[in-house]
């Protein structure tokens, strides 16, 4: 009776470390996605070519679209692009807060871009009434080219 005891208490706890980390596991990729998407918008501003993304996702003007895309392949193994929600926008000005040359449109060169990224986590245990969890992270560049 003891050890039965005993083993159910300690599977609890091992289980619930389990899920803690593959939460922390789905915090992380949220955090590091927002940088990725930021910094992949950054790098394909207005001025960069005016290619579409379709043909090649390395040589082109990235839109929202195109940096949700880029965030979605990127979902490790265990998480569900399903539960993943990308928001990108180009506010129309610099990292100082100051208005930027929008002549080629907000995605202009010292523009930012500002990538949103969040996540909704399900603890799988049935009798927990609010069992979902939502990790959320944002992340701005400025744009470069």
């Amino acid at each position: 009776m003891e050890f039965a005891l005993a083993v159910s208490v300690w599977m609890a706890i091992a289980f619930m470390v389990m899920y803690v980390s593959f939460a922390l596991y789905a915090a992380h990729f949220v955090a590091n996605a927002a940088e990725e998407g930021a910094r992949y918008g950054s790098v394909r501003g207005a001025s960069w070519s005016s290619a579409s993304c379709s043909s090649n996702s390395l040589d082109c003007t990235a839109s929202g679209t195109d940096i949700s895309n880029y965030i979605k392949g990127s979902t490790p193994p265990g998480l569900s692009t399903a539960n993943l929600s990308v928001s990108t926008s180009w506010p129309g000005t610099t990292s100082t807060g100051t208005a930027c040359d929008t002549a080629d449109g907000n995605n202009g060169p010292n523009c930012i871009v500002k990538v949103t990224v969040s996540y909704n986590f399900r603890f799988p245990l049935p009798f927990i009434a609010n069992s979902q969890r939502q990790f959320s992270s944002t992340s701005q560049m400025t744009i470069i080219r």
